[in-house]
């Protein structure tokens, strides 16, 4: 008979998911209320993608710093810390009178929610096995589409009630309720005292995650002696490449669904959580299908790259949403919403591989360079597709500019793949 080793680990897993699902409450607000904006603030699509590339450029450099700062705070600190900033950066936006007011906000804003996965993710290395870190990432990682879920079935509809400015304060206050339970729950597996022996000997089965540990001899971690390794690249490069399509979809497919069916306000609210429930789905699937693998007897490092192939080659049906959206609404937020779910797949691999190629002592930095170069690809991707709608919109084409970016959607992936089979052809595990 095998020994029970406990699921207090699933706890820590339901405590960063919903953390996770937060700050996308808290960041996709602004898309839903897009509409209302623009007829107070007088915005043109590229002032929209103007803000938006705000908000990813301050997350792109909060993250560069978060994961190093996450790794010498710990993690329950460090968590808690970048949550209760977002929250406040949240409800400010309540207080903006004027364009400059958004950008300062949105920067705020960006710059603290960028602690949360670098948090994350060394959290689930601190609390899982690698066979079960990408199903935990996925688990987690499915809360940005619970936020993004929630943020369309409540925002609008708050904005409706009690006015736009409300549904930041809202939002935002949510935060706050979260961080009694971390505080509550979270330790370190070594100083928790809910975990059994059992489960801290199978959390630390690991062969080779005996070295590299953090403690007072643990090896300084600088930036400069991890872009190094050829590991890092190719977790920077996957970051770099497909990041910028997820934020597409987060903050450009209210603009799409008015733009090519004249949905506004309350009209998009059930759309856009059909295309988060797929997603959903993918996120969780997407963390299944390699711990399948491995358990079937797949090295995890094969297990993780074929993986991330499937999920690669489920994002090319994307290139014909606009097309096949011509002749109804609901096949292209389906084909959007395939789309969505292979990068939920795709994000719950490509973080996995941090933990699994770093030791724990270096995962939040490597997390957070990674995510520097994610923000700076979302950054291209935003300011492009501002640029392209407002230039085909003048020309009374703005179907045109939807579908090059919905093509470029669905190429990055098997890009991105290729490059870092490139990089990283064999399992490699750094040791500092």
């Amino acid at each position: 008979m095998q020994p029970v080793i406990g699921k207090y680990r699933w706890t820590i897993c339901t405590l960063v998911f919903f953390a996770t699902t937060i700050n996308y409450l808290d960041r996709q607000v602004i898309s839903l209320i897009k509409d209302t904006l623009d007829s107070e603030f007088k915005w043109t699509k590229t002032d929209y993608a103007n803000i938006t590339a705000i908000f990813q450029l301050a997350y792109a450099v909060g993250l560069f710093g978060a994961g190093r700062l996450i790794d010498k705070l710990g993690t329950k600190i460090g968590y808690a810390l970048s949550l209760t900033l977002w929250s406040i950066a949240a409800i400010g936006h309540a207080l903006i009178r004027t364009m400059t007011g958004f950008f300062i906000a949105r920067a705020a804003l960006g710059i603290t929610e960028a602690g949360n996965f670098p948090s994350a993710i060394k959290a689930t290395a601190e609390w899982f096995p690698k066979k079960e870190r990408a199903f935990a990432t996925g688990i987690f990682n499915s809360g940005t589409n619970i936020g993004a879920i929630i943020a369309p079935l409540s925002v609008p509809f708050i904005a409706e009630s009690l006015g736009w400015r409300m549904t930041f304060v809202l939002t935002g206050l949510t935060g706050f309720i979260w961080l009694i339970f971390w505080f509550w729950l979270y330790e370190i597996p070594a100083k928790s005292k809910r975990i059994k022996k059992e489960e801290f000997d199978y959390i630390h089965s690991d062969k080779d995650e005996t070295l590299n540990e953090p403690g007072a001899n643990s090896p300084k971690v600088t930036w400069n002696r991890l872009l190094q390794f050829r590991q890092t690249w190719a977790f920077v490069v996957g970051k770099f490449l497909t990041d910028g399509i997820w934020w597409f979809y987060l903050f450009w497919l209210p603009d799409f669904l008015k733009e090519q069916y004249g949905l506004v306000k309350t009209g998009i609210a059930f759309p856009i959580a059909l295309v988060y429930t797929i997603a959903a789905v993918g996120s969780i699937f997407g963390g299944w299908l390699p711990m399948y693998l491995i358990k079937k007897g797949w090295p995890v490092f094969q297990a993780r790259k074929i993986s991330m192939l499937i999920y690669a080659l489920c994002s090319v049906p994307v290139v014909l949403a606009q097309l096949f959206g011509g002749y109804n609404m609901w096949l292209a937020v389906c084909i959007i919403g395939f789309a969505a779910a292979a990068h939920q797949g795709w994000s719950a691999n490509i973080f996995t591989t941090v933990s699994d190629m770093f030791p724990r002592v270096a995962v939040g930095t490597v997390t957070g360079i990674g995510g520097m170069a994610g923000g700076l690809g979302s950054i291209i991707i935003s300011k492009s597709a501002g640029y392209l709608f407002d230039y085909y919109k003048s020309l009374g084409h703005i179907q045109t500019g939807y579908l090059i970016m919905f093509i470029v959607c669905g190429i990055a992936y098997l890009t991105a793949w290729l490059l870092m089979q490139w990089l990283v052809p064999k399992s490699k595990p750094v040791l500092l």
